[in-house]
């Protein structure tokens, strides 16, 4: 099941998070899987060296996603080294908390040039080779994109504005070979949640999460690396222009609490969105 033995794999945003788990599932599943950053390099040859001391091959590439011509060399690259491209996972994303009253047209534009400008043409750019292998496209999204939270406005936009592109884009693109579908993830706690919270206990704080999950916990990288490996495989050949909600039962949770009147505690963007 899922095999991706031979296949050739881009997965953006892999220093990390559930880019990092993606990549590893791929590279698990047997794919040759490059992996893309966007500035320190650490994370991303961390994971590199974890897929070659497994055996597999991998590669680290390095792009700015806040402007175009980088992406777009990047992936000229990514391509001159996997000699070709079967899987695009469109996962790199920046978030901020913010008031809806504060939030800057930089801090704005940066989001969305990340979010939605720069998969929308690193997806453009590569389409020739996947189009060649018949290959498949998996964007991330979020539950975000389905529910409201507080703080959230510019975000939210971003990753219901990649549904939306993913459904169109699909039945283009379907009629050529290329499937196209997406996960919209739920809670799935990663280091960068915790790094600017000196205070709090990462474990707990997840152990936490998980209480207010219908299925009692949160979700990790690998649960969500998993869709993404079953979504580019050949046992996924009939699902097309679809979202994989995977958040544990929270979006079909009727919640009635005054939580929306609550300033959230987490503060996302310090140290990656200017202002933050």
């Amino acid at each position: 099941m899922n095999n991706m033995q031979g296949k050739r794999v881009l997965v953006t945003g892999a220093g990390t998070g559930i880019g990092r788990g993606i990549a590893l599932g791929f590279a698990q599943a047997g794919a040759k899987v490059a992996v893309h950053y966007s500035s320190s390099s650490s994370g991303a040859e961390a994971v590199v060296k974890e897929i070659r001391d497994a055996g597999g091959t991998a590669a680290a590439f390095k792009a700015d996603f806040a402007q175009v011509e980088p992406l777009q060399v990047m992936a000229r690259e990514a391509v001159a080294f996997l000699g070709g491209l079967d899987v695009l996972v469109n996962n790199a994303g920046i978030t901020m908390t913010r008031p809806f009253e504060k939030v800057t047209v930089e801090q704005f534009d940066l989001l969305y040039n990340v979010n939605v400008r720069a998969p929308y043409f690193l997806t453009q750019a590569l389409l020739p080779e996947l189009e060649k292998s018949r290959g498949a496209v998996v964007n991330i999204s979020s539950i975000h994109a389905l529910e409201a939270y507080i703080e959230h406005t510019v975000y939210a936009g971003t990753r219901g504005a990649i549904i939306s592109f993913n459904r169109v884009l699909a039945i283009e693109l379907a009629p050529r070979g290329v499937r196209v579908n997406a996960i919209a993830p739920g809670a799935t706690p990663v280091e960068n949640h915790f790094k600017n919270m000196p205070g709090v206990d990462p474990q707990q704080a997840i152990l936490d999460t998980g209480k207010c999950i219908p299925c009692g916990f949160a979700g990790t990288p690998r649960d969500i690396a998993n869709v993404a490996v079953f979504l580019a495989s050949d046992e996924s050949r009939y699902i097309v222009g679809q979202t994989l909600v995977v958040d544990g039962g929270t979006t079909s949770w009727m919640p009635f609490s005054d939580g929306f009147r609550q300033t959230p505690e987490l503060k996302l963007g310090t140290g990656y969105v200017p202002g933050m």
